[in-house]
């Protein structure tokens, strides 16, 4: 835990230091902006990252982001996006009050450059824990007028720095909504960032809070749209679109299931029943069909991996319900007791006409008689399936010819 006074620490550091506080290197290299926030076009914009009841998970997958990933918004090769100079607990260099006196600059002004607020984990209730004399997540201390050290809050720092951050950002679920530290039951009073800061909250762009969701999210997701907002800042791209919750509305606007590689089974009533069967998992837990997210779009990591990609069930992770809502996991969503019975009825007529269409689209029109293949026997059509095929081709060349059909058995031309 670093302790450092409520003073000026950064006036008693070499800027040339590579210990020293990254802020303070860069705002060497800065020309002192107006206070009031303007469109770029800027060369830096500062990221502090701060944690509450985390896991670290939301960490793990913005380090494995690829497209774009972390390093080149950190080494600034992205076209027209300024560098991003990240402050994280774990990944900068600098440590102890050097680390801290970073985000005392920023509360101070003194940066030189914009900056945005990420947060990762939920929001607790600090009121709670100071009854007792203690705190639930913290970032450094500062002196009290009797000498002693006292832990700063994250949730302190997030009220310091998110009214002039460019954009405050909450990554996961429990940023975005409480998540799992804010299950029924919780001793901790915790809550997704939007709830802490409130409804009126407005960053130094007129941003509400930008949510990115997920348990963890998707890297992807999050450096991406880290990417589009700086592309706003500097001017040089629109406002990303959001829904109603903030969340960017071009990552979250379908369904699992609607990008999901089993939907198929589920369209001809065809469900999985134990884990590791290939259908539809829907009867076995996944909440797939109501679920906003692109994991299985995109996959977890460099478009590999993911929930249902893998086996597993969707369990409404990005979701404001989750966890409770989405309880007890691995038991059927009620309403799946409607949607399947229907898909079983409509699939197993869908699924038969496909599979008639099928047998004789893998057939050549060399085939209708015999099928010369030594890998094993084909059967002939029925009767019964030949006729309901020739009024399928019927439809099929209504208004058009069929290939081949001005030419008679001999070859000649008959038009």
């Amino acid at each position: 835990m670093a302790e450092i006074a409520n003073g000026n620490v950064a006036s008693n550091m070499d800027p040339d230091s590579w210990a020293a506080p990254a802020a303070l290197r860069e705002a060497r290299l800065q020309e002192a902006k107006s206070e009031k926030l303007n469109l770029g076009p800027y060369d830096v914009v500062h990221a502090f990252w701060l944690a509450g009841m985390s896991c670290d998970g939301c960490s793990i997958c913005v380090v494995g982001a690829t497209s774009p990933s972390a390093e080149m918004l950190m080494a600034g090769t992205i076209p027209g996006v300024p560098r991003v100079v990240l402050h994280h607990p774990v990944l900068s260099v600098e440590a102890g009050d050097a680390f801290v006196e970073n985000y005392r600059m920023a509360e101070r002004g003194e940066l030189g450059a914009p900056y945005v607020v990420i947060f990762e984990g939920s929001v607790a209730d600090e009121r709670l824990a100071e009854k007792h004399g203690g705190y639930w997540s913290a970032l450094g201390a500062e002196k009290l007028p009797n000498g002693q050290s006292k832990p700063i809050p994250t949730a302190s720092w997030l009220s310091r720095l998110a009214p002039n951050a460019a954009a405050t950002i909450a990554i996961g679920t429990c940023a975005t909504w409480g998540g799992v530290p804010a299950a029924a039951g919780n001793p901790t009073g915790a809550m997704g960032v939007m709830d802490f800061l409130g409804q009126n909250y407005r960053s130094d762009l007129g941003l509400p809070v930008v949510n990115i969701p997920g348990c963890s999210p998707v890297g992807d997701n999050f450096t991406e749209t880290v990417a589009a907002v700086l592309l706003f800042l500097q001017g040089l791209g629109p406002l990303p679109e959001f829904d109603e919750l903030g969340r960017p509305a071009w990552l979250f606007q379908e369904t699992v299931h609607q990008r999901c590689g089993r939907a198929g089974f589920y369209e001809e009533g065809l469900f999985a029943e134990s884990y590791g069967d290939k259908e539809c998992l829907v009867e076995v837990g996944c909440w797939g069909p109501v679920v906003q997210c692109n994991i299985t779009q995109r996959g977890a990591i460099n478009g590999m991996g993911g929930c249902m990609n893998t086996g597993g069930i969707c369990i409404g992770c990005t979701m404001p319900g989750f966890p409770d809502r989405f309880a007890p996991f691995y038991k059927m969503p009620p309403g799946s007791l409607v949607s399947t019975n229907l898909s079983r009825v409509t699939g197993t007529f869908i699924r038969t006409l496909r599979r008639l269409t099928q047998q004789f689209q893998n057939r050549t029109t060399r085939w209708d008689d015999h099928v010369p293949s030594g890998w094993g026997n084909v059967d002939k059509p029925s009767f019964a399936k030949r006729l309901v095929h020739e009024v399928y081709e019927k439809y099929q060349f209504l208004g058009t010819s069929k290939p081949g059909s001005h030419v008679d058995k001999t070859g000649e031309d008959n038009r």
